[in-house]
This record gives structure tokens, C-alpha cells and sequence, in this order.
């Protein structure tokens, strides 16, 4: 007994040694970069945002409801803020009211970039337009913000990009990559007929670019426990999406007669089996990379932790599966959305149906999605169906490349306090449907907010820092200057 008591002892001390040693060496891993080249926005900048934040282009659900004169209203507002561009970049509208700009470059061997943004916003929504401190749509400046819906999702980066661009043209700026400027239209409903129509003509082209930038990222203050400094957090995957229609038929009838189970309570069974299985969970993927990058900003004590990942990882997932931000990070969710049963109270429902949204994780798939929900109800009498289009989990970009180093560095050239973090977009972007031309396809709209600020995303008060728009357009400008200079 004591020498098996002996043998532990020494066990347990040689993993704590190893576990100090690799937490010791467990530093972060920056480079230094050269300072940034001087620039400011031209004059006028936040007030040609302003401008087009008072622009309604709403993509609604029904596209029935949408309104084509303020898509064309936004496109004359462009022609008109941004003339140097204009005369300089081919522009073509694409599919449904998208803009696909061409900043042809010197060098024609040189694989193009492509910055991508959209300038369609969702509705807000019915009778919560007395809760926004200014009107949604009045584009508001104060002395500190600018308010209104769009000025975070995603207007900021189209008139980001686009004034960084008319900068650099106004200063004898000649790209040698040529740039594509991909602007979609309808974003919020999914970009099949903007976006998806742009990869289309690019992909017919031959195009292959170094890279491709969408928004889906920010520089964002006191988002992870123990690390000081700013985090610019750079997406490099994104959750595919899908929802599944649970539906259940029966004869129905007046309530004073119920069989032993009605439509609504074998739905009720379905659904409950749904949730009561959730998909497990592991760190893998963009999420270990993020919790890599993080931990090594931290402590020397919460170093040992996720330095030693091989031990700790049962505790560091239950930890991040108490929360729904970070638990999210770990599997694909799930969520009943909608539920719809009889119009009485007195009448049994000859139907009921349930819609449950999953946002899938990279490495699961949308034929699992249905698979797994036809094991876990296990019921014929639940109807199990796709209920319009599903989009499948994003491929992982690579964080070991020239495209990954030259962002990383342009990030840091001008956000010199950030660290920058690979990580994984819980939502989808418009990128998706790049990601066959090239594996770099990276979500980082390269501003500054704050922690508040997320809530604000398709929220009430949508806002953003007047210093923090300036600042994103002198990360676009040195962007486009290492990228394509």
C-alpha cells in the first residue's frame, strides 16, 4: 500500500510539473508589426453614413412587402458620396438590387481580394419603436454616436469600405491585386438572390482571391474573463442553420370528447424528446483555437488550465455550457420557435404543428440534423420535414496562412492595444457562399464596440461610436493598402 500510495504521489507530481511547464511556455504569440500609415477619412464621412442610415432599405420576410425605391434610393446615394470610386471601379447590380464593384489592379497575376458588406436591415419590430432613445431610421447624431437601425448590421461596413476606398483613390492609391467590393442586398433573407448571384458570376470567372472579408467580428472590450485587453475576434467558421417541421394530424373534434392522445399532446411528447436530448457538446474546431488564443492573454493561474486542455477540458465545457453564449460554442442548438395547435380553446386541433431551429456546428451536417430527430422522437406519428432552405456548417479558414497573417497584422497595425482571436460565428453571413472559391474566408467588420453593444445587433437603439466608425475606415483603408498595394 505504500508503495502504490508512493506511486501516486509521484504521479501527481509529475502532472503538475508538466502542467507548469506548459502553462509557463504557454505565452502569446505576436509578432511585431510596422505602425500603420497615417490616414484620415475624408470630410463628410459620418454624414454620408448619416445619410444612409435614413434610407429604409428593409429586407422584410414577405418579399412581397419590399421596398424596391429605397434600394434604388440607397444606390444614388452611393453614386453620389462617393464619386472617385465611381469613376474609377466598373459597378454592376447583381441579382436583386446587390452591387458588385471592380477595382481593376496593376498586376494581373496576382490573386484579387474581395471585402464583402450588405447594406439591407431587418424590420424593427411592431410596437417597440417607442423604446429607441431616436427614431430607427432618423439616423440620429449626437455628439458621441451615431443611432438607427443599420449603423451596426451592416450599412457601417458598406460606407466603411467604400470611404476607405475613395480615400485612397483621392491620394493616388492604384491597387497592384484587383479588388472586388461585394455589397449584398438581401442578407437578412438569406443573400440567394444578392450574394449568391455575385460567388455565382465570380465563380463562372474563375475567380480564385486570396481571401474574402465579411463582417461577423469586432473589437470588443471585457468579452472574456481574465483577459485585459480588447479581443478583435475574427471569425473563422460559421454555423450552418435549419429548421425542421414537427407536424401531427388527427380527426379532431369537440374537446368534450378527447381521445386518450390528441395532436397537441403527441406533439407535446415529440418536442419534449427533442429538447431532452440536446447535441453533445466538445470543444473542437474554432472553438479550441478561440479558447487557445484567449487563454494564453490570461493569468499565470488560469494559464495552467488551458495550457493543459488534456486535463481540464471536462471542467472548462461545463463551465461554458452554463451559459447560452458559450454553450453554443460547444454544439449544435436547438430551439422550438413556433407552435401552432387548434383556434379554440373548446376544439380539438385536427393539426399541430412545431418548428425547431438547429444552428449546426462545423463537423455535423443537415442530414444529421434530420436523422437524429427522427431517432430521438421515435414516433410515425410525427411528421419529421425540412422546412425551407437549410444551409450547411461552414469549412474552418486556416489561421497558418499569408491571407490570415497579412489581417492579423493590418488588425494590429491599427488596433495596436487588441489581441487578435480566431473564432466561431454563432449567426450566418453572406460569405457562405464563397467559401468554394477560396479556404480564407474570414467575418471581421473592424470596429470597436462595446460589450453593450451586442445586444444592439437587430435590437432596440442600434448604434454606433462616431470614433469607432472613423477608426474602422482607417483599418479598411490599411487593409486594402497591405492586401492589395
Amino acid at each position: 500500500m505504500k508503495r502504490l500510495l508512493a506511486a501516486l504521489g509521484v504521479g501527481v507530481v509529475a502532472i503538475a510539473v508538466v502542467a507548469l511547464v506548459r502553462a509557463r511556455q504557454f505565452t502569446p504569440r505576436r509578432v511585431p508589426v510596422p505602425p500603420a500609415v497615417a490616414a484620415n477619412p475624408l470630410p463628410g464621412a459620418v454624414d454620408r453614413l448619416v445619410a444612409a442610415i435614413r434610407i429604409p432599405s428593409v429586407s422584410p420576410a414577405d418579399s412581397a412587402q419590399r421596398d424596391s425605391a429605397a434600394f434604388r434610393a440607397m444606390h444614388a446615394h452611393l453614386v453620389r458620396s462617393f464619386p472617385r470610386v465611381h469613376a474609377t471601379m466598373r459597378r454592376d447590380v447583381v441579382g436583386k438590387d446587390a452591387l458588385l464593384y471592380t477595382w481593376v489592379g496593376t498586376d494581373s497575376t496576382l490573386p484579387p481580394i474581395v471585402l464583402m458588406g450588405h447594406f439591407d436591415v431587418v424590420p424593427v419590430e411592431p410596437g417597440t419603436e417607442t423604446r429607441w432613445t431616436h427614431p430607427p431610421f432618423s439616423g440620429a447624431l449626437t455628439d458621441s454616436h451615431v443611432w438607427g437601425r443599420g449603423t451596426l448590421d451592416d450599412k457601417s461596413t458598406v460606407l466603411g469600405v467604400l470611404e476607405a476606398s475613395e480615400a485612397l483613390l483621392a491620394e493616388g492609391f492604384a491597387p497592384r491585386s484587383t479588388v472586388y467590393l461585394a455589397f449584398g442586398a438581401d442578407e437578412e433573407v438569406g443573400g440567394q438572390r444578392g450574394a449568391a448571384v455575385i460567388a455565382a458570376m465570380l465563380r463562372s470567372r474563375g475567380i480564385r482571391p486570396h481571401f474574402v472579408l465579411d463582417e461577423g467580428g469586432a473589437v470588443v472590450a471585457g468579452v472574456a474573463p481574465g483577459v485585459r485587453a480588447p479581443v478583435a475576434l475574427v471569425g473563422i467558421a460559421e454555423k450552418g442553420f435549419a429548421s425542421l417541421e414537427l407536424v401531427v394530424r388527427a380527426e379532431g373534434g369537440h374537446s368534450s370528447m378527447p381521445p386518450r392522445n390528441t395532436a397537441a399532446g403527441v406533439l407535446a411528447r415529440a418536442i419534449t424528446r427533442v429538447e431532452g436530448n440536446p447535441f453533445p457538446g466538445s470543444i473542437r474546431g474554432a472553438a479550441a483555437q478561440q479558447l487557445d488564443a484567449l487563454g494564453r492573454e490570461m493569468s499565470f493561474g488560469r494559464r495552467v488550465i488551458f495550457a493543459n486542455r488534456w486535463l481540464f477540458d471536462p471542467a472548462i465545457e461545463r463551465q461554458l455550457a452554463t451559459s447560452p453564449q458559450t454553450d453554443a460554442m460547444l454544439r449544435t442548438t436547438t430551439a422550438v420557435t413556433m407552435l401552432e395547435g387548434s383556434p379554440k380553446d373548446n376544439v380539438l386541433p385536427s393539426q399541430a404543428r412545431a418548428v425547431v431551429n438547429f444552428r449546426i456546428l462545423p463537423g455535423d451536417s443537415v442530414a444529421g440534423i434530420v436523422d437524429r430527430a427522427h431517432r430521438v422522437i421515435d414516433d410515425l406519428r410525427v411528421e419529421v420535414r425540412l422546412l425551407g432552405v437549410a444551409t450547411e456548417p461552414s469549412q474552418i479558414s486556416p489561421t497558418n496562412t499569408d491571407a490570415w497573417a497579412l489581417l492579423e497584422r493590418s488588425i494590429r497595425q491599427v488596433y495596436s492595444d487588441a489581441v487578435v482571436v480566431p473564432y466561431l460565428v454563432l449567426g450566418g453571413t453572406d460569405s457562405r457562399y464563397f467559401r468554394d472559391l477560396t479556404p480564407n474566408v474570414y467575418r471581421f467588420a473592424g470596429f470597436r464596440l462595446e460589450a453593450e453593444d451586442l445586444s444592439r445587433f437587430h435590437g432596440t437603439n442600434e448604434r454606433i461610436a462616431i470614433a469607432s466608425y472613423l477608426e474602422g475606415i482607417r483599418f479598411l483603408a490599411q487593409l486594402l493598402r497591405n492586401a492589395a498595394g
